[in-house]
């Protein structure tokens, strides 16, 4: 994954209905650790990373790149939504696309934050590179993760075996702004 490219960053922040989209910041390091050591959250990512080998890597402040978004509720990081370009993707189909990621610590599942963030992002992106197609891939298990595709828009490209899961790529197509 590379990150996007030539666009203005950071942004502004990015304010929704709940939340506040914006670059990360030194004092979103301990949520970035709990969001990378966290069985739940990469129940389906491979499993989680040692805390004593994140706490090492991430001495700093978070990286901060353009696509890099750490999302906040109440003034609290609760996720983090990335937009890269897919480089050395497994599918083809992916290949030098605009690649959706996205990271939500347990306490905000269910309450549609992600969809929010998502979505807000995916406007940005609309405005910083205009017509870029954008891919997601997710297990099929995670059936949050397929509800939350199927809300923005992605429909299935195919389907594949990897990680000992079957994985589904899904694509959203550029967006076009009206009038």
């Amino acid at each position: 994954m590379e990150h996007l490219g030539p666009v203005a960053w950071p942004p502004e922040p990015i304010r929704t209905e709940r939340l506040t989209l914006r670059e990360p910041e030194t004092g979103d390091r301990a949520a970035f650790v709990e969001l990378l050591t966290s069985a739940e959250v990469h129940a389906y990512l491979g499993g989680p990373r040692p805390r004593d080998e994140v706490e090492r890597e991430m001495s700093g402040p978070p990286e901060q790149w353009p696509g890099s978004f750490a999302v906040e509720l109440d003034g609290t990081m609760i996720g983090q939504v990335l937009l890269r370009r897919a480089t050395g993707h497994r599918r083809p189909a992916a290949a030098g696309k605009v690649d959706l990621g996205y990271l939500f610590l347990p306490r905000a599942w269910g309450s549609g934050y992600a969809t929010e963030a998502c979505a807000a992002a995916l406007g940005w992106l609309a405005g910083a590179l205009p017509g870029e197609p954008v891919v997601l891939t997710t297990q099929t298990a995670n059936v949050g993760s397929m509800r939350l595709a199927a809300r923005l828009g992605f429909t299935e490209v195919e389907r594949f075996e990897a990680w000992g899961a079957e994985q589904w790529l899904g694509m959203r197509p550029p967006f076009t702004p009206s009038g």
